[in-house]
């Protein structure tokens, strides 16, 4: 039931608020001075306040309201008076206020007040479930130290409006950590948008980033707003900043200094309140020495150096991470959680993890789909394509880049499936989930002999 507090020197107008607000089914109760209105609010919790601002006694009702807003931030107040001006109205507004309404009253006018405002917490609290159901989806999962500095710097810089760099190898969490610092900044509830630059050609990033003019390159029929207008009042998320080309990379430099831009052909200056998260998993002293990457750009961006371990150095996180994915995989399909083997967790730890927590969950993920059974021990590990041996780990460990550790692993992969199925294209296609034809490019890309 809605709970309604009347602060009101004037019994008169208390008795006829409360009585009309109790047929309509509300909860009220009164207060007749702005004291025992601050002991009423702290015992009686109300959503609504109506609020006289002439009152006798030490405390007038902006002095009740100056109090009370940091205290009750989840409520809200309505402010009434005889004698209102402008400039009380506008002061009442500045404290926090929700409306001003003058005596004489309109129990008309109050019922409408009310029904607003109980919209407007109804949308907060189904927002405020949204994000919280939403931090909890993009959790970072881990107890090793690597991890608790990084939850500790997320809280740290995500109250902030600072621009922010992290850095970290392909699948360690950059974006999830971006997210978290959205979610749980004053920005939750607008926009987080995101841009990868390794994914857009060079020469439509502009475009993609600030927005295009109608007419500024064939094809152009209409006006597109870029990703930093969308993300407006929100967060931008660019992923893979040191594949932006030095042109962008400029551009980009000067809205961070203006909060202003001007889309491809077009001529009216743009403003944006945007929070930029930018991250990359090239070595950043390399990039820059390379001039891959702006150095003006980085040290501004480089404010609190922000850096995602990769899973190899958190390895004690794998049994947790095992049972989380594990959680999330029987949750979404229906099935039964999977227990592993104490041996098969400890030949997970051995693995290089190349492709760091993408890899893992990509990995368990086909571990829950090829095992049958409920108990998965390491032979389901070596079906579902995990190293045979440690040895395999180390020659991973050998590999310069990430693309080549990748590639050796789908090829190792690939033999060992076209094998099991003796040669038999089609079938090693249906087991692994893939398109016959796709195999057939991996096949030729990657030299395998099916003979």
């Amino acid at each position: 039931m809605t709970k309604i507090l009347i602060i009101d020197d004037e019994a008169a107008i208390r008795d006829v608020m409360a009585a009309s607000l109790r047929d309509e089914g509300y909860h009220v109760q009164v207060a007749h001075d702005g004291e025992s209105g601050l002991a009423q609010l702290r015992e009686f919790q109300p959503q609504i306040v109506f609020l006289d601002i002439w009152m006798p006694g030490a405390l007038d009702g902006i002095e009740v309201l100056n109090r009370a807003r940091p205290e009750f931030p989840q409520t809200e107040f309505v402010m009434i008076s005889g004698h209102g001006t402008i400039e009380t109205a506008v002061k009442a507004t500045k404290l926090g206020a929700w409306d001003f309404i003058e005596k004489p009253l309109s129990m008309d006018k109050i019922f409408i007040v009310i029904a607003n405002i109980l919209s407007f917490l109804q949308e907060r609290n189904e927002k405020s479930a949204l994000l919280n159901k939403l931090r909890k989806s993009i959790a970072l999962i881990g107890e090793t130290q690597g991890v608790v500095q990084v939850k500790q710097l997320i809280s740290r810089v995500a109250p902030t409006q600072s621009w922010l760099l992290i850095t970290g190898e392909h699948g360690s969490g950059k974006e999830l950590c971006a997210q978290n610092i959205h979610y749980l900044s004053p920005r939750a509830s607008r926009p987080f948008v995101d841009i990868n630059c390794a994914a857009i050609a060079e020469d439509l990033l502009d475009a993609e980033l600030f927005g295009i003019e109608k007419g500024a390159l064939p094809g152009v029929d209409k006006t597109r707003k870029g990703k930093i207008e969308l993300a407006d009042g929100g967060t931008l998320y660019i992923e893979e900043i040191t594949e932006m080309n030095p042109q962008v990379q400029q551009k980009l430099f000067r809205f961070l200094q203006e909060k202003k831009f001007v889309k491809v052909g077009g001529k009216q200056t743009i403003e944006a309140d945007v929070r930029v998260i930018a991250s990359t998993p090239r070595n950043i002293e390399q990039a820059l020495k390379e001039n891959k990457f702006r150095e003006d750009l980085y040290h501004r961006m480089n404010v609190s150096p922000f850096h995602v371990p990769d899973l190899k150095s958190r390895k004690d996180d794998i049994p947790t991470l095992i049972s989380y994915f594990g959680d999330m995989f029987s949750r979404d399909s229906g099935e039964v959680k999977k227990v592993f083997s104490e041996k098969a967790i400890q030949d997970m730890k051995q693995h290089s993890w190349p492709g760091n927590i993408r890899e893992l969950k990509n990995f368990i993920e086909r571990v829950y789909i090829l095992t049958p059974g409920e108990f998965v021990d390491v032979h389901d590990l070596r079906f579902a394509g995990l190293g045979e041996n440690s040895s395999s780990s180390q020659n991973l460990d050998e590999i310069a880049n990430f693309r080549d550790a990748r590639a050796k692993f789908e090829k190792d992969y690939l033999i060992q499936k076209i094998q099991e199925n003796s040669g038999n294209i089609s079938r090693t296609a249906e087991m692994i989930g893939l398109e016959r034809s796709y195999l057939h490019r991996k096949i030729k890309a990657y030299g395998i002999d099916v003979n």
